[in-house]
């Protein structure tokens, strides 16, 4: 049993929607029927909240398995954009599990949600969870009167009677989507094997993420609200663009260590520090009405150490008072110059002000991320550069860039090489071969004069 980020072919896979009132162990389903833990999980109502969509084999076959928030019909203002997003994913289902809880009953939830999955005509299969022993079993029937026929028993967390249940999924979904068995089953392999650039939106809780991101896809794809934490999992989706597809991963807003102690804002910020680690360029959110902070800095400095370029994107400029914007600048340069001349966006996700240049500056970056110099325009220019200012006790005899992502260069001196020089280098090399604000790593190999 295997599973993957969903990819443009996954469009050709039937989805299969994992639906239910909160708390009722969905995202321990998903997580069985992906073999990992994926979809945050926590002993709490209302963790999962944005549509997480993932890629399962079983048997032969392959589906998209869909996360949903749970269902309230009369909750708040997040209940009901949680809601609108479950009823969104079940409208575009092959198949709908409904998720119900054995140990609790049948709750008026339960009934809304059924009422619902009737009405919607999508076919449902009744999964009562929690169902440890053969007690649990008796109690399972009640769950009848539901009337979506006869239940499936399981314990998500345990395993017990999911092989059966993913048996039951296969048999009903409809025919000609397989994939076929051969297809690469590795999470990271899978992501590259589709060609697309992978997009990291990080930042701060609260900053916007999740409607700069909405203003990509130009849907709703993660739930917005104004509480901080509403995003927990990172949600991949591939976007077609001119200059070809995108994969842009919304995370969780990343808080300071002392603040993620609690269990679901720790595996949240696991995956945004594993989306950000495959990540080939980063969307640094900041909150332009509040400048860079501490945290920014420190999350701009986790960023750094991934190796991946970066452009910066202040949020929120409308709300900027014309005589500051100079000023708000200027800080963000200020502050995080350790990041090169990583290009700064404009914008405001919120009326779409300026989202029209994030693309062609993750394009450059891109573009840059992979460039690789030929070996002897690279000489050429080094031989320029020491001329116009000699390294201080050493020579550079010969220099070659060893790889790409980032673009990563060996100098062979005949003495160690200064740091202030090596930052003269990298800016010269920068400017020159136009590699704008993608990292660049040198590494230094001492060499002899030939006798």
């Amino acid at each position: 049993m295997t599973a993957e980020a969903a990819t443009p072919a996954a469009a050709l896979r039937p989805q299969v929607v994992v639906a239910g009132r909160p708390n009722v162990g969905k995202s321990t389903l998903v997580n069985r029927f992906v073999g990992r833990r994926v979809a945050v999980v926590e002993e709490r109502p209302g963790v999962t909240r944005d549509r997480l969509e993932l890629d399962v084999d079983w048997a032969g076959r392959s589906f998209t398995v869909v996360d949903t928030g749970g269902w309230l019909g009369g909750g708040d203002d997040l209940d009901s954009k949680v809601a609108h997003q479950a009823e969104r994913a079940i409208a575009a289902a092959a198949l709908v599990l409904l998720v119900v809880d054995v140990a609790v009953g049948v709750t008026v939830e339960d009934e809304a949600v059924a009422r619902l999955l009737t009405r919607c005509g999508r076919p449902v299969l009744l999964v009562v969870n929690k169902v440890d022993n053969e007690r649990r079993e008796a109690e399972a029937w009640g769950f009848l009167a539901l009337g979506l026929g006869d239940p499936f028993m399981v314990s998500a967390l345990h395993g017990r009677g999911t092989g059966d249940l993913l048996d039951a999924v296969v048999a009903r979904l409809p025919g000609g989507a397989d994939d076929g068995p051969d297809r690469e089953p590795d999470d990271a392999a899978g992501e590259r094997a589709d060609g697309a650039t992978r997009v990291a939106l990080v930042g701060r809780p609260n900053v916007g993420k999740s409607t700069l991101f909405n203003r990509i896809l130009g849907e709703e794809r993660s739930v917005v609200h104004d509480l901080p934490g509403t995003t927990r999992d990172a949600v991949d989706t591939v976007v077609e663009t001119p200059d070809g597809p995108i994969r842009f991963i919304d995370t969780a807003g990343m808080r300071r260590k002392s603040r993620t102690e609690d269990g679901t804002e720790y595996f949240a910020m696991v995956r945004a520090l594993d989306a950000l680690d495959r990540a080939d360029v980063v969307l640094l959110v900041i909150d332009a009405t509040e400048g860079v902070t501490h945290q920014d800095q420190r999350l701009a400095e986790r960023i750094g150490a991934a190796g991946s370029p970066v452009v910066v994107v202040l949020n929120k400029w409308e709300l900027v008072e014309r005589d500051q914007r100079v000023q708000v600048v200027d800080d963000v340069e200020d502050r995080l110059a350790f990041l090169g001349s990583s290009p700064i966006v404009k914008v405001s996700a919120k009326s779409g002000l300026g989202a029209h240049k994030i693309l062609p500056a993750l394009r450059l970056a891109v573009e840059a991320y992979h460039r690789r110099v030929p070996t002897g325009e690279l000489n050429r220019a080094m031989r320029v550069f020491q001329a116009a200012h000699p390294a201080p006790g050493a020579r550079i005899r010969y220099a070659v860039q060893g790889a790409a992502d980032p673009p990563t260069f060996t100098l062979f001196a005949t003495k160690a090489v200064p740091a202030p020089y090596l930052r003269y280098l990298e800016r010269s090399i920068r400017e020159h071969f136009e590699l704008g604000p993608t990292p660049l790593v040198f590494r230094v190999r001492r060499r002899a004069r030939p006798r």
